[in-house]
């Protein structure tokens, strides 16, 4: 079964088809991020007009690269939810059109059980149940994925997620847009140790988490050596920094790993091409006994083959969307 899925929740349009959920044809994206660059962070206007001008020569690229005919795609995924209203809108609007031209199913895909499935290409042996931690620049949430469909939020950020985080401590520090990279190549070597950054804990609910105070720290650490005069050892506090984001995230994913008995821990969503996060998963996980899946780099961020590869398993849970199909902001998973 192909399906030919559209993305276009924040700042990447992207168009992709995949087979049978697993086998990725072709995964076409266009990034939008030099645009926002300009203003340190996704003018959602400028998005939603760049979606319009992109998705459907992207949609054309894909049928063309992977060397098949329009009549021969079965089916048309979108994410649906959640994302920037407007950028949305013009995923969902496009996929309605498709999916009624080439009257084909048309199945609404939640966005963050597509960072999910990106992990289906990656590993063709990996199937549900699993504990999954998906973070990214909007969500951050721990995940017990019982089956293809059936998933439970065990924990989530109560403010910031961890990706905002990273683009807020990018910007304080002169840092390009976005963040995730730069402040992953300047940690390296970096002194993890010198800066003491708090890692926030929520009474009563163990797997919940916040990151407002920690980047509410590490801002106020850097406009206080400003006023001083002092000078910032960027390197050490970009690793302390992302220590910090780690250790808030990999000991409640084994724990939870643990009280749900599953050998299985699967990090999604593009916080997680971070090295160092990556590392401290495999470390903890090694420690643990668990099996680690972690998606290569280039599906790590939104793309269009991981809308797909969810989609296959959506459709074979019945699920299906009509020409009334709306976008939303905001959607429990």
């Amino acid at each position: 079964m192909k399906i030919l899925a559209f993305e276009s929740t924040c700042d990447e349009t992207a168009a992709a088809i995949v087979e049978d959920g697993r086998k990725i044809l072709t995964d076409q994206i266009c990034s939008q991020a030099e645009l926002h660059a300009v203003y340190g962070g996704v003018v959602p206007e400028i998005a939603s007009r760049c979606h319009v001008e992109s998705i459907s020569i992207l949609a054309q690229k894909a049928i063309d690269a992977a060397g098949i005919k329009r009549e021969d795609i079965d089916a048309i995924a979108v994410s649906y939810a959640p994302g920037l209203i407007g950028a949305v809108l013009v995923g969902v609007n496009f996929a309605k059109s498709a999916a009624l031209a080439l009257n084909v199913p048309l199945i609404p895909v939640h966005h963050i059980r597509g960072h999910i499935a990106a992990n289906y290409l990656a590993y063709p042996e990996l199937e549900p149940p699993f504990l999954c931690l998906a973070i990214s620049g909007g969500n951050t949430l721990l995940v017990d994925v019982r089956d293809y469909t059936d998933m439970k939020i065990l924990g989530a950020t109560r403010d910031d997620a961890a990706g905002e985080c990273f683009d807020k401590t990018a910007r304080v520090l002169g840092l390009p847009y976005p963040g995730g990279k730069p402040i992953d190549m300047l940690a390296q070597g970096g002194d993890d140790k010198k800066y003491s950054f708090p890692i926030a804990h929520v009474e009563g609910s163990p797997y919940d988490m916040s990151f407002s105070g920690l980047k509410t720290a590490v801002i106020n650490l850097v406009h206080n050596a400003e006023q001083k005069g002092e000078e910032i050892d960027r390197a050490a506090l970009a690793a302390s920094f992302t220590k910090a984001v780690s250790d808030s995230l990999v000991p409640r994913a084994m724990q939870a790993a643990k009280e749900l008995g599953y050998k299985k821990v699967v990090v999604a969503g593009g916080v997680a091409a971070n090295s160092r996060i990556r590392a401290d998963f495999k470390a903890a996980c090694d420690k643990n006994g668990y099996e680690l899946f972690v998606p290569p780099l280039k599906l790590c961020g939104d793309n269009g083959a991981m809308i797909a590869s969810q989609g296959y398993y959506e459709y074979l849970a019945g699920t299906r969307a009509g020409s009334d199909l709306n976008a939303y902001a905001t959607m429990d998973l």
